[in-house]
């Protein structure tokens, strides 16, 4: 699946200046979108069911396992502030490489895969100086999507409480 929208991807961009290309797996949120830049996506996969983690961080729903790996499910909605729904049959799970271990945004769907100039790219910082979680925001299609940093999406605190969790998971299991 996502070979075939990587090609799609750059074969629209191909019509852009020589510049270089980020390629961006987009999601959405209710109506907002949002994204992660290709490189860190491992898979895309239809929502299933998430064991519960006792002792993990509030932003933690869970855990799914995936091919054999245990990981950890966060709720992007929880982070950003937005109303909580239960999960439909159409949910989807991005696993990405946060910088210690994979982890999964449960999200309403997955648009795909865009490219866009990295000009098109603004910082963050350069929008608002203490926005969290955001690592870039580019305009497309005349709509912003927020550019997802997996290596702030949790505090020390909340990392060291995942940690615990999971250990503490795997030696029940043993």
């Amino acid at each position: 699946m996502r070979d075939l929208e990587v090609r799609g991807a750059v074969s629209a961009a191909s019509g852009q200046a020589r510049s270089e290309l980020c390629l961006l797996v987009v999601f959405a949120l209710d109506e907002q979108r949002y994204a992660l830049f290709l490189p860190v996506v491992d898979t895309v996969v239809r929502a299933v069911e998430i064991a519960p983690l006792p002792k993990a961080p509030e932003i933690v729903l869970g855990v799914v396992n995936l091919r054999g790996d245990v990981i950890p499910v966060f709720d992007v909605r929880k982070r950003f502030q937005l109303c909580d729904r239960e999960m439909q049959l159409s949910d989807q799970l991005v696993v990405a490489k946060a910088s210690r271990r994979k982890v999964a945004l449960l999200v309403d769907s997955v648009t795909g895969v865009v490219g866009c100039a990295e000009e098109e790219v603004v910082a963050a910082t350069e929008v608002h100086p203490a926005i969290e979680f955001v690592e870039g925001i580019a305009k497309l299609d005349g709509r912003l999507i927020l550019i997802h940093d997996l290596a702030k999406f949790l505090s020390l605190e909340e990392d060291a409480l995942l940690d615990a969790a999971l250990q503490q998971r795997a030696g029940e299991a043993e």
